[in-house]
């Protein structure tokens, strides 16, 4: 990495270049048409009764599954257990679209076992993760996109995960609009490992309540119990609905909504966003007495665990909801970073201004840009421009030490220096220096020589000067 790179300024607007920017609507009709069979048509019995005997045909028909196969398709993931891969999954419906959709009406589709990941959490704990193969994952969207109109309607108004035209935001902005109202002290729940330990028969229960169609049911508990690979052996999934799948978010917000409408029902508010809930309450001995009733209907009546170490009844400043922590002012409650986030945040720039990770400077730059962007929109309904500000020269100071480290040698620290516009003996000095890396990178030479306008100009994006932008 010489200085000529610091220097360079962006000035072309990225594209592939390799024209998909501009596919046709031929191209679009042609994966359009991988599942359809050209002899078969919708008819109007499909449509007569979605809940009833025709909701599988619906399921099912062409429009549907090339709806959900250009869903997978940009969705992208990766391969279930038969290494099939998304780019090669157009060929394969082509070529056995007709038979898969025979095989499903006739009751006797067998999906595959699921492949079993480990993520890591914050907490140093891992979080299992189950891949359905990619043929699996365009038929778990097909059902999940017959079911969202038939649920939708019945989900609670304080449900926001996993739901369309809802988000985080969303639901943070309703958390505030609680506390503000004076419901202050809340129960802050946690399921344990909910999407392992979700008991398949009571979730059939609820299923069966509005989808009357049997083969319908039938094909979910087929998913529910395909089993996982982990390590190169099966393992029955007799309980819990494994997480990773299109299929899995719908199956959980219809299990948790009946413990909405219960809280509902008992006049509690509450704002839920997958299986994260708070329930908002007027003082500490309500959220006790609140705690104290819930708990036995959850394990009780929905056969799920509470985490008794993680629920707690706490004041608002002392909760984290999605990331995010409150805190009180003059003008009411505002959003802030919870200190876990923050503390996320600068591993993984810590882990991105690593010498060992910066090989190439055009990646090294927008893998930067990536995350700032990322990470600033997810947060910005938060107050942290200090926050930021701090972050920012703390982030500098790394990316000095990497050109730095990168420089090695004397003569070469001494040349780039001389085209930063260092004088002489100041060049001298510091290139000749030997105190360490993370100690000259705050030397007022090195500063000037890549000052923050520099860095700035070569392409490296600030934490604050994008947050300034999403906030105008």
């Amino acid at each position: 990495m010489n200085v000529t790179e610091v220097e360079r300024k962006e000035s072309t607007k990225h594209c592939c270049g390799n024209g998909c920017c501009r596919r046709d609507s031929a191209e679009h009709e042609e994966e359009g048409r991988a599942l359809i069979d050209q002899r078969i048509t919708e008819n109007n019995s499909t449509n007569a009764d979605r809940r009833g005997y025709g909701l599988l045909e619906e399921v099912v028909s062409a429009r549907n599954l090339n709806e959900a196969y250009k869903k997978v398709k940009k969705n992208k993931g990766a391969g279930g257990v038969d290494g099939m891969k998304v780019d090669e999954l157009l060929q394969y419906l082509r070529d056995n679209g007709d038979e898969i959709r025979q095989t499903i009406l006739a009751g006797k589709y067998q999906p595959s076992p699921v492949r079993r990941v480990e993520i890591p959490k914050d907490n140093g704990k891992t979080r299992k993760l189950g891949i359905p193969t990619a043929v699996d994952r365009v038929i778990q969207q097909a059902i999940a996109q017959v079911l969202t109109p038939i649920y939708e309607p019945k989900f609670a108004e304080t449900s926001y995960g996993f739901r369309p035209g809802r988000s985080t935001h969303q639901a943070l902005r309703k958390c505030r609009e609680y506390l503000n109202a004076g419901r202050t002290w809340t129960v802050d729940m946690d399921l344990e490992k909910f999407f392992d330990t979700v008991n398949q028969s009571k979730l059939m229960e609820i299923l069966a309540r509005d989808i009357k169609d049997g083969r319908v049911l039938s094909l979910i508990h087929r998913y529910m119990r395909a089993g996982a690979v982990w390590c190169g052996r099966f393992e029955d999934t007799e309980v819990g609905v494994p997480q990773g799948g299109p299929l899995s978010p719908l199956l959980a917000n219809i299990m948790l909504n009946e413990l909405d409408h219960e809280l509902e029902k008992r006049g509690h508010k509450f704002v839920r966003y997958a299986d994260d809930m708070v329930i908002f309450c007027g003082s500490k001995a309500s959220a006790k007495q609140t705690l104290e009733h819930i708990i036995p209907y959850i394990e009780g009546k929905l056969f799920l665990k509470v985490n008794r170490e993680k629920t707690v009844v706490a004041y608002a400043g002392k909760i984290k909801f999605l990331g995010y922590g409150f805190y009180a002012s003059k003008e009411g409650y505002h959003m802030r970073v919870h200190k876990k986030s923050q503390d996320k945040m600068r591993r993984r720039v810590k882990e991105l201004t690593s010498r060992k990770r910066v090989n190439d400077y055009e990646l090294w730059i927008e893998k930067m840009k990536q995350y700032i962007r990322g990470w600033v929109n997810y947060y910005k309904l938060a107050d942290m421009q200090n926050l930021l500000k701090e972050t920012d020269g703390w982030m500098r100071r790394r990316i000095r030490m990497v050109f730095w480290k990168k420089w090695k040698r004397v003569r070469t620290r001494y040349r780039n220096l001389r085209k930063l516009g260092t004088s002489h003996a100041n060049a001298r000095i510091l290139s000749c220096s030997r105190k360490g890396y993370w100690r000259l990178s705050k030397s007022p030479i090195l500063n000037e020589a890549l000052s923050n306008r520099r860095l700035e100009k070569a392409g490296f994006l600030s934490f604050s000067g994008y947050y300034k932008s999403v906030k105008a």
